[in-house]
């Protein structure tokens, strides 16, 4: 293994009476020509050693077959066309495509396929217009969160050259019911803006259509908070518009305006008081899902002619056997989404609560989209498990109807592969459930190379959804375990509660007692067992690989979370303020300088060998925290394996194309194929 020589600078920042060496804050500067020429090393030496591994090229060519794959989505129904996205087999990119009618002939819409030599731009949010003539949709250069918004006329095929609006990195628009604008998102850039407060400038404004955007009149100021977002809703009919002050994913307000009064204003509904509230107006009622006074979530009706706290009605009580995780409004139905032990459950109901009725599911998976209109009985859901790929199941709010709509083909045997779930305790007694997944033939024999994957965080829930990229592993025998820690959303409020702030060690204990099951439970050791995690999951692995590095072998990292002292001062770090804590409050700065993974590296401890999955344009998490603990690691510990591979035109969620998918899951599955011990064909 090569290793990499990088310049240590003796920088120590004083907190809280503590300090704190940082003698890798030079690499924080991307711009920096040095910085550069590191990142180029860093990533040569990476994929040169990636691609000489035995196998990988095997690896590579069953991605292929497997990631190229035809599939289609739920469909959206506006006006008399339905709007859909397909990916093709023979494309990179999904394409939209629109019908007149369910069963009209397929048109393509948007093809970002063709919008850059290099892939490099890619499709975000899309939204069609209630009499489907338009469809105004986000597009992302360098495949970054940062977006401007443009509208295309579905008939000709024509996008306007007048609405064009930049700042469109959190817009989700919401039409009028004339189609002739949208309300949205704005969040303007400017050297005057400092990034690590940019979040608190976002507004809601309204485009109306033909004119210029620098016109668009202002709905609702900026807070000027950078923990809080802004987003907007309008109801189907266009009276009511709401408007979400968020803090963090634990709390938010929502205010709301009449626009069909004389004088329209906005109006507080609610304050959340640490509790989160998503509301829905249909026939002058609105519908909102809370986890305030119901840690599973239930479902409250307000009369806005009466909308103080004290008059809200309970239509669907909480569950306390499972988590209300969504709620659309269909054929004049409620539909409810569930997690019971991580598993989707749907159900159907009036909108006064009774006359529930559960929705046939295939079988124990995720119910990923639930796609309809309020005044329309046909609905749609998308739904996969851990041994059934991508389907979409037409239904009915008001029948007992389910049909297949559509449903993905892959060049593989599900039925040899199995699914268990097992549930675990963890350090404090807590009962963790966990998934395995493998072939029927793999058995345990206490030396089974095993992945463990989790994330643990913001109130995400880890759900049986179709993985194409595990195929491979459990093909060769190999092991794939997702463990459902605290921190996520599985068991409603106080699953996540426990896994943030000062609760966070929760999260890295729950990991650590799942690996600890797999070996005590016979299925593997320290020596072929390896971690897996991106994002918030990336802090996970992190923490991991630093506070218990003997119980692994090997660590996939992907764009993650590392140096938790200066996080808030970088990409969208302020607003998880209320997930992690302030590091310039003394209370937070203790619990999270205990493990903030970059400064518990320690010189001469045997780590496991790693491998860092970096974005060169993730504006979401900074790829300093990649460079940072990259070059601390190698510092630390430099006979072992540590790699660090940048992604080129590639955001926090990836490149968006098959092709570099395809190469990345290669150099990722090949790396622990190697220190694991599984052998390819």
């Amino acid at each position: 293994m090569p290793t990499i020589s990088t310049r240590r600078d003796d920088v120590v920042d004083v907190l809280h009476g503590v300090r704190i060496p940082d003698p890798y804050r030079w690499l924080e500067n991307a711009k920096s020509p040095e910085v550069q020429a590191w990142m180029r090393e860093q990533d040569h030496v990476a994929r040169t050693w990636l691609h000489a591994l035995p196998g990988r090229e095997a690896l590579a060519k069953r991605f292929g077959e497997l990631y190229y794959v035809d599939s289609i989505s739920p469909p959206v129904h506006r006006g008399d066309r339905f709007f859909y996205q397909r990916r093709l087999a023979t494309k990179e990119k999904g394409i939209i495509y629109w019908r007149e009618g369910e069963n009209g002939e397929e048109h393509v819409l948007l093809d970002p396929n063709t919008w850059s030599k290099d892939y490099s731009s890619s499709l975000g949010v899309w939204v069609p217009s209630w009499d489907g003539t338009k469809v105004v949709y986000a597009r992302h250069e360098n495949n970054s969160d940062e977006a401007t918004l443009y509208v295309i006329d579905v008939a000709s095929g024509k996008v306007s050259t007048t609405d064009v609006i930049p700042g469109g990195k959190y817009a989700q628009p919401s039409w009028t019911p004339d189609s002739t604008g949208f309300y949205y998102e704005f969040l303007p850039s400017g050297p005057s803006i400092p990034v690590d407060e940019r979040p608190g400038y976002c507004e809601i404004r309204f485009h109306r259509l033909g004119t210029d955007p620098k016109t668009d009149p202002l709905v609702h100021p900026a807070t000027h908070d950078p923990t809080t977002f802004l987003a907007q809703q309008l109801s189907r009919d266009g009276r009511w518009l709401f408007v979400y002050v968020q803090r963090g994913w634990n709390e938010n307000d929502i205010w709301y305006e009449d626009l069909h009064a004389q004088k329209p204003e906005f109006k507080l509904l609610v304050v959340g008081h640490d509790s989160t509230y998503v509301g829905q107006a249909w026939k002058d009622r609105f519908y909102i899902l809370t986890n305030d006074g119901a840690p599973m979530s239930r479902v409250l009706r307000v009369d806005p002619a009466k909308p103080a706290r004290a008059d809200w009605q309970e239509v669907v009580p909480e569950n306390p056997h499972a988590a209300l995780q969504d709620v659309e409004i269909v054929g004049n139905h409620l539909a409810l989404s569930y997690l019971k032990d991580a598993a989707s459950e749907v159900e159907l109901t009036n909108l006064d609560g009774t006359d529930l009725k559960p929705v046939k599911l295939p079988g124990i998976g995720s119910v990923y989209a639930v796609v309809g209109n309020p005044d329309e009985d046909a609905f749609y859901l998308g739904y996969s498990s851990f041994t059934t790929p991508g389907e979409v199941w037409k239904a009915s709010a008001s029948k007992d109807e389910e049909s297949l709509w559509a449903r993905v083909k892959l060049p593989v045997d599900t039925s040899r592969f199995t699914t268990e779930q097992i549930f675990y305790h963890s350090k404090d007694g807590t009962r963790v459930p966990m998934f395995l997944i493998r072939a029927k033939t793999t058995r345990p024999d206490g030396r089974v190379p095993t992945i463990l994957y989790g994330y643990g965080g913001f109130d995400v829930s880890l759900t049986p959804d179709f993985r194409s990229s595990i195929i491979p592993w459990i093909e060769r025998g190999g092991l794939y375990a997702i463990a459902n820690i605290r921190g996520g959303g599985e068991y409603g409020r106080a699953w996540h509660d426990d896994g943030r702030g000062a609760h966070k060690q929760n999260v890295f204990d729950d990991f650590e007692w799942a690996a600890k099951w797999l070996e005590s439970s016979g299925w593997t050791d320290a020596g072929h067992l390896g971690i897996a995690g991106g994002s918030n999951g990336g802090l996970l692995m992190g923490a991991a690989m630093t506070q218990t590095p003997q119980l692994f072998h090997a660590v996939v990292c992907a764009v993650p979370l590392l140096d938790m002292l200066r996080y808030q001062l970088f990409g969208s770090g302020r607003t998880w303020i209320p997930e992690y804590g302030d590091p310039a409050k003394e209370a937070d700065f203790k619990v999270l300088d205990a493990y903030s993974p970059y400064q518990h590296v320690a010189k001469g401890t045997k780590y496991p060998a790693l491998l860092l999955l970096s974005a060169d344009a993730d504006d979401r998490v900074d790829p300093m925290h990649a460079r940072k603990f990259a070059a601390r690691m190698q510092w630390a510990s430099p006979t072992t394996p540590v790699l660090l591979r940048i992604q080129k035109h590639s955001g926090h969620t990836g490149a968006d194309q098959v092709r570099e998918a395809i190469d990345m899951s290669a150099d990722e599955y090949a790396f622990f194929f190697r220190e694991l011990g599984l052998k390819v064909p």
